[in-house]
């Protein structure tokens, strides 16, 4: 039940911006999705299910805007830049999304276990449940992806790789510690640096 099981991931992602992890109740992530609780078990099997499914939702919306960014701008030469503007704007609008990157989870927020081998008869569930990426990972599977998408000849990788992960670790660190001076748009001010720090090392 794909529709269903959005719904109740929508639901339980809302509940979790009011509420801290430990708060929020199958019973009222299902109410708000307008389903049964039992379609809530059906497909989650239980809370950690949940909230394995919930992390691995922000895990796969974070790369998937990682490809737009650098789909749409790699052919410019901006793609490092464009990717670490969305990495900042993606880890302040999703707690979730900061905590895959960082390592930070925070007392609010579900920190999932993965599950074993997932016995889950929902094929989406039984992913959700295999190990989620570390931040090291994560960041070394972006690098890699954006690498993918921008190199024009195999001697570009080695740099292309640096330039991509200094962009990625800049745009972490303005995630995580916002810049103190007068408020610009929302990574705004990362890119700017990015760009900077990035004209001795360009993307070619």
């Amino acid at each position: 039940m794909p529709a269903a099981r959005e719904a109740l991931l929508d639901a339980a992602l809302s509940a979790l911006s009011r509420l801290p992890w430990t708060a929020v109740r199958m019973v009222d992530v299902a109410a708000a999705a307008g389903v049964s609780r039992q379609t809530l078990y059906n497909e989650f099997g239980s809370k950690d299910g949940l909230a394995r499914a919930l992390v691995r939702r922000a895990a796969d919306g974070y790369l998937a805007g990682a490809e737009r960014a650098l789909g749409a701008h790699g052919a410019a030469g901006a793609g490092p830049a464009e990717l670490a503007l969305w990495t900042v704007r993606a880890a302040r609008a999703n707690d979730l999304v900061k905590a895959l990157l960082t390592g930070f989870w925070g007392e609010r927020l579900p920190r999932p276990v993965a599950a074993g081998p997932s016995s889950s008869v929902v094929p989406a569930q039984r992913r959700a449940d295999a190990a989620l990426p570390t931040p090291t990972e994560l960041l070394a599977l972006v690098r890699d992806r954006a690498v993918a998408a921008l190199q024009s000849s195999p001697q570009d990788a080695a740099e292309l790789a640096l330039t991509c992960e200094i962009a990625l670790r800049l745009a972490l660190s303005y995630a995580i510690v916002p810049a103190v001076h007068a408020p610009s748009p929302v990574g705004a001010d990362a890119v700017t640096l990015v760009r900077e720090a990035l004209a001795r090392h360009p993307a070619r």
